[in-house]
């Protein structure tokens, strides 16, 4: 087990490598849904899917509401309305754009990762991975803490008091071993 965690903390390592990725500073044009917003970029309006998550979906016709899809939106639209300054960067693992045309990206706000800050509160999964994404390790980690919390669209979801310890052990040594490593690198 102890092998198992070192290799896993290992990989997290790696996985957060400096590595540069095309990106652009956007103005939001409108917030579409809790995962999809269109963004103006060099004065041209771009509507832009959320790379690696899903959230769930607002009643679109026939189609009903699902349950936390109107506060996943509300909580994206909130934050992409009072940010100061929002980054969209395309990860040099996945298509620029999905079969609909839209962009896929890593959406930052004021330099948090809003991805990240979805899964972390519950109101998206991780979801639609094609490719090693650069942030995807640190989504799914966000998802553990999410579902051994049962936040939102965790709620409902049935585990056992055991998996909840295990997972909130797993979750305190691989952040202490990566701490460790990051303050010996510094």
């Amino acid at each position: 087990m102890k092998k198992f965690l070192t290799l896993l903390c290992l990989i997290l390592i790696f996985s957060f490598s400096n590595v540069e990725a095309e990106s652009d500073v956007v103005k939001l044009s409108k917030c579409v849904d809790g995962d999809t917003a269109r963004f103006i970029i060099k004065d041209k309006m771009y509507s832009t899917r959320f790379l690696a998550i899903n959230t769930p979906e607002l009643k679109h016709g026939s189609r009903k509401e699902e349950p936390y899809a109107k506060k996943a939106s509300n909580y994206t639209c909130n934050k992409l309305r009072q940010a100061k300054k929002i980054v969209l960067e395309y990860d040099p693992n996945s298509d620029k754009e999905d079969k609909y045309g839209r962009k896929l990206a890593w959406i930052f706000v004021d330099g948090k990762l809003l991805q990240e800050e979805l899964v972390e509160k519950g109101y998206a999964e991780v979801k639609y991975l094609y490719g090693n994404y650069k942030y995807t390790d640190r989504l799914k980690i966000a998802q553990l803490k999410a579902k051994s919390k049962k936040l939102n669209i965790w709620s409902d979801k049935k585990t056992s008091d055991l998996e909840d310890e295990v997972i909130d052990n797993i979750l305190d040594k691989i952040y202490k071993y990566i701490r460790k490593e990051i303050k010996s690198m510094l």
